[in-house]
């Protein structure tokens, strides 16, 4: 089978129609038997179709996708083992406490992270205080 996208020449409506096989169609375009869903003309012409990818290549395209997520979901989580294991959590006083450090108002160590809204982080940046949105994988995550 084989499914072309057809244009009416007539009024310019285009549709979808499925074959046993291209010969199949110039045969049935020939008898004048492919008609208009429309307007019911005759002058009906095939469009360029893209060729449908073989299901074994588009199984491989998908294995290579999961194989990726899984090793990008891997690095983020390797990543956040290092933040955990190198730096301060705040949680929602991340923006506080950030400023508290950068204006000298306390003295640490480490570095923080916590949690910030989109609208404090871009508070924090006009201010001059350097942060960094990263994802956050939870652990409960599958």
């Amino acid at each position: 089978m084989i499914k072309y996208q057809l244009n009416c020449k007539k009024c310019n409506n285009t549709f979808d129609s499925w074959f046993a096989s291209s010969k199949e169609f110039e045969k049935l375009k020939k008898l004048k038997l492919i008609k208009c869903n429309n307007c019911n003309s005759i002058k009906i012409e095939k469009s360029i179709m893209s060729p449908r990818i073989s299901s074994n290549f588009r199984t491989e395209s998908k294995q290579k996708t999961l194989e990726k997520k899984k090793e990008v979901k891997y690095k983020i989580k390797e990543f956040q083992r290092f933040i955990k294991n190198n730096f301060d959590y705040v949680g929602e006083n991340f923006s506080y406490e950030a400023r508290s450090i950068h204006y000298g108002n306390k003295k640490s160590k480490k570095g923080i992270y916590g949690k910030a809204s989109t609208r404090d982080v871009k508070e924090l940046k006009e201010e001059g205080i350097e942060t960094t949105l990263i994802p956050w994988i939870n652990d409960n995550e599958n």
